[in-house]
């Protein structure tokens, strides 16, 4: 047992654990490290059980070794670190999206998740979180976010700085689910809220100068993942997408596109081409294959646009702001960053399945001619941005959204 008290030890029940046996084999690299030995550790993390020099000297470890990057110890860590998380309540929610959730083409009305790992040191607008409400237009979201780590503005700060009012995120919590997706279609986790373990390691990432695991494991770690049909993550390093997308794979995920900007952008690049790893069905129901391509703007109809065109670098206040005239329709349609917001949409709406219909059944705004063209592994990538377009166009992307701030101050009241 370590001699040293853990992180807050006068809020911890449990007995330390010293994790100096595995540090000491992962520098030099013991080749017998396991997934599991490394997990194993990490979830001493939640409980408050390891301390702080312990816990700095893994993540430091483990970011050195480059060992963070490999797929088995990523999908391993997300296990824990989801085992870990608040319950849900899956059954009662698999019923009201049962009830909500609108099918179409090979979309099955399940939640859908676009998130990023940060840390790109590109520093752009949220366009993950931007991207999550437009969607939620067709589909139902449930945004996995958290405050700025590695940047000025996360997705959590934005968020709650919309006018004209925010919404209450820290209402939404397990046991509001129900109630939230019963009135939007929309969700915003707030991962403090889910990942509660995660208190004991914030201070310790805030004081490291590197990306640590969390990064990486943070967005396979829905709270929701039960109930999660399609995700896109970005990552900011090529060489995590063939890693990210096997950790998926052999956590049994079937519907997800993993995209890294050749710039190491961890978005659908507006600038030029993204790499791309999707996960597929060989058959309906059987093996999931890894399909590796690029996109390029040109694929969604768009010319490309450099980075510094796309508001890097503000505050959150700035970014809400940005938000508000985007969902409003405010934005000129020829504004380099409406590209990059429907291209990153469509390709939650491509991931989705629902962009394999035939029909167009929208409403307000539609024009009812489905873009059939294919691009990249076969998808159609312009009928994604035709129909994000019309979540602006028609208000529903807005109408999600303040359907989601009512609820939540109202839960949270």
């Amino acid at each position: 047992m370590a001699s040293q008290q853990p992180i807050g030890s006068g809020q911890a029940d449990l007995p330390p654990v010293d994790i100096k046996p595995l540090l000491t084999k992962l520098w030099p690299v013991d080749t017998e490290v396991t997934p599991d030995e490394i997990a194993e550790a990490i979830s001493h993390f939640f409980t408050n059980q390891v301390t702080e020099a312990q816990t700095a000297s893994l993540l430091m470890a483990l970011h050195f070794t480059k060992m963070d990057f490999r797929a088995d110890v990523l999908a391993k860590c997300a296990h824990v670190m989801m085992q870990a998380a608040a319950p849900i309540p899956t059954a009662e929610l698999r019923q009201v999206l049962e009830r909500r959730g609108r099918k179409e083409g090979s979309y099955g009305g399940g939640l859908c998740d676009i998130v990023g790992t940060g840390g790109d040191a590109h520093n752009t607008f949220n366009i993950s979180t931007t991207s999550s409400i437009l969607a939620s237009a067709l589909l139902l979201v449930s945004k996995h976010g958290n405050k700025a780590s590695t940047s000025k503005s996360g997705s959590a700060d934005m968020v709650n700085c919309m006018q004209p009012r925010a919404p209450i995120i820290s209402a939404v919590k397990p046991d509001s689910l129900v109630k939230v997706y019963s009135a939007t279609n929309y969700s915003f986790l707030f991962a403090p809220v889910f990942h509660t373990g995660m208190r004991y390691v914030a201070p310790v990432r805030k004081q490291l100068p590197w990306r640590t695991i969390f990064n990486n494991v943070g967005p396979l770690a829905n709270p929701v993942d039960d109930v999660l049909e399609a995700r896109v993550i970005g990552v900011g390093r090529r060489d995590l997408g063939p890693a990210f997308a096997e950790a998926l794979r052999t956590a049994g995920c079937r519907k997800a596109l993993i995209v890294c900007g050749e710039e190491e952008l961890d978005e659908l690049s507006c600038a030029g081409p993204t790499l791309c790893w999707m996960l597929k069905e060989k058959t309906p129901g059987g093996e999931i294959s890894v399909e590796h391509f690029k996109v390029s703007p040109s694929d969604f109809g768009f010319q490309p646009h450099p980075l510094s065109e796309v508001s890097p670098g503000k505050e959150p206040a700035e970014n809400a702001e940005i938000l508000r005239r985007i969902l409003h329709g405010e934005m000129p349609e020829d504004d380099p960053l409406i590209d990059f917001v429907l291209i990153n949409t469509a390709a939650l709406l491509v991931v989705s399945g629902i962009c394999e219909s035939n029909t167009s059944d929208m409403g307000h705004g539609d024009d009812g001619k489905v873009v059939t063209e294919r691009g990249p592994a076969g998808q159609r990538w312009k009928e994604g941005v035709r129909r994000a377009r019309w979540a602006i166009k028609s208000g529903e992307a807005w109408k999600q959204w303040q359907a989601f701030v009512d609820v939540t101050n109202e839960i949270g009241a």
